[in-house]
C-alpha cells in the first residue's frame, strides 16, 4: 500500500487532474523500472505471523534495518511504519506483510541487485530474532484473527469499509502478497497501448506466477487464491476495466473513472480523516462532508489515485498488479516479463496483436480461468499455456532488442531473468503446481513443511 503523498497546491481546475497524469510522460531514454514485492513474516518456532510489537516482531525488523543498514524511519502516531533510503522505501501492508518499493532503476540487472540486497538485509535481521520470511501469494494457514492489523490510520478505515462492500476485502488486506513492476510511458498514445497490453495480458502473469493454492491450512481449489480474492473485493475499484479498450481512452477518461470511485480518506497533519464512501467530485466543489468548504490539493488527488485497485493501475506510471508473491528468482522474472513486452516498440506491437480479436467477456474469462487453473486454463480456443509461450517469446525478443548488458558487460542483455518462466513453460508447472505436488506427495498433507522448504 502506498505512503501518503506530499506537495502540490490546491486544485483550481479539473483539467489539472489529467495534467497530473500527463506529467508522467518521459522520453524513452528516461524510462525506469520500479519493482515492488511483499512477503510474509513469521515466528520460526511457532510458524505464527509476526505481531507488530515485541522482541520478535515487525517493529523489531524495521528497527534492525534502520540501525544496521542505514535506513531512515517513517513514523505515524509514534509508531515506526516504514523506512526510506536512496529512492526506495520499505512499508507495511495491513497484516504486517513487509514490502520493498524499489528505486526507479535503468535495468533489470540493477533492480535484481536491489532485491537481492534487500532480502539479504531482511534475512540478517530476521535470523537474529528467530523470524523468517516467505514469498507466497496468500497466507497458507493463518486465519484473519491471527493476522494483526498494522497501526496505520489508512488501514483502520479500510478494514471496516472492506467488510461492507465485498466478501474478500479483508482477506486481501491481511493475507495476500504480490510482486509488481512499475513502468513509464512517453505519451498519451504510448500510455494507452501499454495499459491495454497490461490489462489484456495480466491473466498470463496470474497464470505464470500462480503461487497461492492454500488458504487456512488446506488446498482452496485455485492456483491463485490471491487473484480470486481480488474478484470479490470492491467492484467500484477493481477489475479489467473494459473502458480502457474503447475508442477515445486517455488521461481524461481515467480521471472520470477515478472520480467515480468512492473515497477512503483525506490525509491532514499526519492523520487520516474518514471520508469513506464520499465523492472526490464533491471535494472539488468544496462540498466534502469530511472537510466542508475545503478544496483538495494535488497530493489529495495523488492519494486518491492509490485507492483504485484494477489489474493494471495508471498513476504517473503504470503498475502491473496481477502476479502472486513468490520465490526469490521470480521477483526478477516479473519485471523482465513486462519490460520485455513494453519497453521495445516491436515487442509492444506484437503483444498488442495477440488480443486484438478479444472482447471484454474473453478478457474477463481469462482472468477467472487463470486464477482457477493457472497455466492449464482454457477459454474457448485459447490455451493459456500456448498464449504464455507466445507472451514470453515476445518479452524475450524485447529484452534482446533492449540489449542492456550487466555484470560489467559480461552478460549481454536481460533475457536470462526470464529463465524461471521458460522452465515453467517447459514443465507446465507453476509454483502452485509444485506446492500441490509436495502437499499431496512428500509432505503427506502437512502444510507446516512449506516454511522450511520455501522461505527466503
Amino acid at each position: 500500500m502506498s505512503i501518503p503523498q506530499t506537495g502540490g497546491g490546491p486544485i483550481e481546475d479539473v483539467s489539472q487532474l489529467a495534467g497530473y497524469l500527463e506529467d508522467g510522460c518521459k522520453p524513452k531514454e528516461d524510462w525506469r523500472i520500479g519493482t515492488e514485492h511483499e512477503k510474509f513474516g513469521y515466528c520460526k518456532d511457532t510458524h505464527l505471523p509476526l505481531p507488530y510489537d515485541g522482541d520478535r516482531s515487525i517493529k523489531a525488523i524495521l528497527e534492525g534495518l534502520r540501525d544496521g543498514f542505514g535506513w531512515s524511519p517513517l513514523e505515524e502516531a509514534g509508531h515506526i511504519i516504514g523506512l526510506v533510503k536512496d529512492g526506495a522505501n520499505i512499508s507495511l501492508e495491513p497484516g504486517g506483510q513487509l514490502e520493498l518499493s524499489g528505486a526507479p532503476l535503468e535495468t533489470i540487472h540493477e533492480t535484481c541487485d536491489e532485491v537481492n540486497q534487500h532480502l539479504a538485509e531482511v534475512k540478517s535481521v530476521a535470523d537474529r530474532i528467530g523470524a523468517g520470511f516467505i514469498g507466497l501469494g496468500a497466507a497458507p494457514e493463518w486465519t484473519h484473527e491471527q493476522m494483526p492489523l498494522m497501526p496505520k490510520g489508512r488501514y483502520a478505515l479500510m478494514d471496516a469499509y472492506m467488510q461492507r462492500v465485498g466478501t474478500h476485502g479483508t482477506q486481501m488486506m491481511r493475507r495476500t502478497c504480490t510482486v509488481q513492476v512499475n513502468l513509464d510511458f512517453s505519451s498519451e498514445a504510448d500510455m494507452v497501448q501499454k495499459m491495454r497490453v497490461a490489462l489484456a495480458l495480466q491473466p498470463v502473469a496470474v497464470a505464470l506466477f500462480a503461487n497461492s493454492p492454500f488458504f487456512e491450512g488446506k488446498p482452496n481449489g485455485h492456483k491463485s487464491w490471491r487473484s480470486r480474492i481480488w474478484r470479490s473485493l470492491d467492484d467500484a475499484r477493481t477489475g479489467m476495466l473494459p473502458f480502457v479498450f474503447e475508442e477515445g481512452f486517455g488521461f481524461e477518461r481515467w480521471v472520470e473513472y477515478v472520480l467515480d470511485v468512492p473515497m477512503y480518506f483525506v490525509y491532514r497533519d499526519g492523520k487520516y480523516i474518514d471520508a469513506l464512501g464520499q465523492s472526490f467530485r464533491d471535494f472539488l466543489q468544496g462540498r466534502l462532508p469530511a472537510l466542508p468548504g475545503e478544496i483538495p490539493t494535488l497530493s489529495d488527488w495523488a492519494d486518491h489515485l492509490t485507492t483504485v485497485f484494477p489489474e493494471a493501475r495508471l498513476k504517473k506510471f503504470i503498475e502491473m498488479r496481477g502476479a502472486d508473491g513468490g520465490p526469490w528468482r521470480r521477483l526478477c522474472a516479473l519485471p523482465a516479463l513486462w519490460v520485455g513486452l513494453c519497453y521495445d516498440q516491436n515487442a509492444l506491437d506484437a503483444a498488442s496483436d495477440l488480443f486484438k480479436s478479444w472482447d471484454a467477456d474473453t478478457r474477463q474469462a481469462l482472468r477467472v480461468a487463470a486464477s482457477v487453473d493457472g497455466l492449464q486454463a482454457r477459454v474457448g480456443d485459447i490455451s493459456m499455456h500456448d498464449l504464455a509461450r507466445e507472451v514470453v517469446a515476445i518479452a524475450e525478443s524485447g529484452l534482446k532488442a533492449r540489449a542492456r548488458p550487466g555484470a560489467g558487460g559480461m552478460v549481454p542483455d536481460e533475457t536470462h531473468f526470464l529463465n524461471a518462466l521458460k522452465e515453467t513453460l517447459e514443465t507446465g508447472k507453476t509454483p502452485a503446481d509444485e506446492l500441490l505436488e509436495h502437499y499431496h506427495g512428500d509432505w503427506g498433507g502437512d502444510l507446516s513443511k512449506i516454511y522450511d522448504a520455501y522461505s527466503y
